[in-house]
């Protein structure tokens, strides 16, 4: 296990990784078939994670990578046994990469002991490194950042996202509407986005106000958790109880934005 983490040369492997699609943003031809699709997303995956193990493997030789797929449910639902290892959102938005729209960054996570150790989320397109380290803090291209001091619902902005359910759970999308409902009775401006991790990590620095999902999607938020946990966030699950790894919801806010929620949705 490497105690030490370099920090500078984790950010400058993403950033090369991030950069790399940015040279290229917008010259893919747009898939029209799963065939094209398909492979689009694993050659990204492919080049993606090559850049990183290089730029990675003489400071972290020791360090593995994360083998189970992030649409593997049951592998999301518990740490690799391992004392450390890296875990990689090649690219979270892949698709808005596809489809020429922004909303797509290069998320990776350092695991020790089964909890969250470091983590960074890079987006290229607006040159915006975010970082956090257990118990040091989060950063945004080196300032600390703090999530939202709002106090009037009606000009707070709230988030939802969708995980991919396979199989399909019976009532899911039922439970998932009520859940988008409470939030619009709540608060002034909802959303959709896209990149998990990103509006994780824009939880922290307060740009948005309330993050909300059903379903389990570990992979795509564990980056983002430790970043808006380290800038000062509540990370709990729909229920209002502390998050843990394999919990099946999120709800990422503030505290007190967060409890008045759960409260009033009761």
């Amino acid at each position: 296990m490497n105690k030490q983490i370099k920090i500078q040369t984790i950010l400058d492997a993403v950033k090369q990784a991030g950069d790399l699609f940015l040279k290229e943003y917008k010259l893919n031809t747009i898939p029209a078939n799963k065939v094209d699709f398909f492979r689009e997303l694993a050659s990204i995956d492919e080049r993606c994670m090559s850049v990183l193990k290089t730029r990675l493997a003489n400071d972290f030789p020791d360090t593995p990578w994360n083998t189970v797929d992030e649409f593997d449910n049951q592998g999301q639902k518990q740490p690799l046994q391992l004392p450390e290892y890296w875990l990689c959102d090649a690219m979270d938005g892949a698709i808005q990469y596809l489809q020429h729209i922004p909303g797509w960054t290069i998320n990776l996570a350092l695991i020790r002991n089964g909890e969250l150790e470091f983590s960074v989320i890079y987006d290229p397109l607006s040159n915006e490194m975010f970082w956090a380290q257990k118990g040091l803090g989060a950063f945004l291209n080196g300032q600390p950042i703090r999530p939202s001091i709002k106090t009037d619902a009606g000009i707070m902005l709230a988030v939802f996202e969708y995980g991919h359910q396979e199989p399909a759970i019976p009532g899911f999308n039922q439970r998932h509407g009520a859940a988008v409902t409470a939030l619009l009775n709540q608060f002034g401006v909802v959303r959709n986005y896209g990149p998990h991790g990103l509006q994780l990590a824009y939880v922290g620095a307060g740009r948005i106000d309330v993050f909300h999902q059903l379903g389990l999607d570990t992979f795509n938020w564990l980056a983002g958790i430790l970043i808006a946990r380290e800038a000062g966030a509540e990370i709990l699950t729909a229920d209002g109880n502390a998050w843990k790894w394999g919990d099946e919801s999120l709800l990422v806010a503030a505290a007190d934005i967060a409890n008045k929620f759960i409260q009033n949705k009761r």
